[in-house]
């Protein structure tokens, strides 16, 4: 008898002969600037620990307080008996903090966006979304059932033309969109999609993963950013990446709020967030309303570490924000300038296809508050030492 799982075999053998064979690091410290990777401590530009908040001393001390008093896990879904007095608390914070009328917390940024899009939408409807949308975003749209219409990345004319062409299709129309694109660190249109959107009656959908903490006034995001509150109808978040802990977040029109706690089914069907993670949010937010000061040190690093990486050489892509994309197009030769990164102390890691398009492979720079200009010159030295081993920059 063939063993039935030969298959799997065959495809990772050709994933490690192509180079597309993913090699998952394992970490031996806490999330910082600084961490042991494998064994080896190097500074650390692969996180999304924006504002250098995942390992912060507030946080640490919120969760341990909550937990003495709440325990750990709520051992219930929100709808049934998993709803502390903390996720409410939470998600009137945000609701505050992002400017809008109501937000509900999920477990994750990617159950967020399972849990949204097909409450809005089914068969009978229509979905227009972005052709670089993040996976959660895809994956939700499929669930929906919804016609799946696509148009050219942050293209507001062929948004428009594909809306124009599926007129009189369907019931109703979702546009979607990532805030921040997180393997380009570009960010969306969002003003004149939003304008087109209206035009054509749709629901708008922005997931702002990249962009809280990160965009807008102390952070609050691309609606913030491009002042269009109350004109997006659901903001999709996360709570791990700029807000260092783990978790989602929909802040928007409260009839969509109230209708996700009716019908989303990740708050319905799985375990409310932990108390700790809750609780750590909760000190994130403090945080952020207490000053600008960790988003304007983001900003200013990032400035600093593009303007160097560029003035050796290497092309940024389209980033507006500080993620930082070096292009270097073989995934091959991506995955041995990391190698090389690692060796030199800078843990950066390489990505391809299938996370990137083919032919575009790069090494994304992903910089923090928490970095020092010590840490970042330190990276811009090691970058240009690999370059010139393996033909790149300058």
């Amino acid at each position: 008898m063939t063993d039935k799982l030969a298959w799997i075999d065959e495809e990772l053998n050709t994933l490690k002969e192509t180079g597309f064979y993913n090699t998952i690091p394992t970490m031996d410290s806490a999330q910082g600037p600084e961490v042991i990777i494998n064994g080896k401590q190097v500074l650390n530009f692969c996180a999304n620990n924006y504002l250098g908040l995942a390992n912060h001393p507030r946080l640490v001390q919120a969760a341990i307080d909550a937990m003495k008093q709440y325990g750990v896990g709520p051992s219930a879904v929100r709808s049934i008996a998993g709803t502390m007095s903390l996720h409410v608390e939470l998600e009137k914070r945000m609701a505050k903090f992002k400017r809008v009328e109501d937000a509900i917390t999920f477990q994750s940024g990617f159950s967020a966006n399972g849990a949204t899009i097909p409450a809005l939408v089914g068969k009978e409807d229509a979905i227009f979304s972005d052709e670089l949308n993040h996976a959660s975003i895809i994956d939700g749209s499929r669930l929906s059932g919804a016609k799946i219409h696509r148009f050219k990345h942050a293209d507001v004319e062929d948004f428009e033309r594909v809306v124009k062409e599926a007129q009189g299709t369907y019931r109703r129309g979702l546009m979607i969109t990532d805030g921040v694109f997180s393997m380009d660190g570009d960010l969306a249109p969002l003003d004149k999609l939003v304008e087109v959107s209206k035009k054509y009656n749709l629901m708008t959908m922005v997931d702002d993963a990249h962009g809280e903490g990160v965009v807008g006034e102390g952070g609050r995001g691309i609606v913030d950013h491009f002042k269009l509150h109350g004109q997006v109808d659901a903001e999709v978040g996360t709570f791990s990446k700029a807000f260092g802990v783990v978790g989602g977040v929909v802040a928007g029109n409260a009839k969509i709020i109230e209708w996700l706690r009716q019908r989303g089914r990740p708050f319905l069907f799985s375990s409310a967030v932990t108390v700790p993670d809750v609780a750590a949010c909760l000190a994130s937010v403090d945080l952020l309303e207490e000053s600008t000061e960790l988003v304007d040190r983001l900003w200013s690093n990032a400035r600093f570490f593009q303007e160097g990486i560029r003035k050796l050489g290497f092309d940024t892509g389209l980033t507006q924000t500080p993620i930082t994309p070096v292009m270097l197009g073989d995934v091959q030769l991506a995955r041995e300038f990391s190698r090389k990164l690692f060796d030199e102390g800078i843990f950066a890691i390489s990505l391809g296809f299938p996370t990137v398009p083919m032919g575009m492979a790069r090494i994304r720079v992903m910089i923090s508050a928490a970095h020092s200009q010590e840490h970042l010159e330190q990276a811009l030295g090691a970058f240009e030492r690999v370059g010139k081993q393996l033909g790149k920059g300058a």
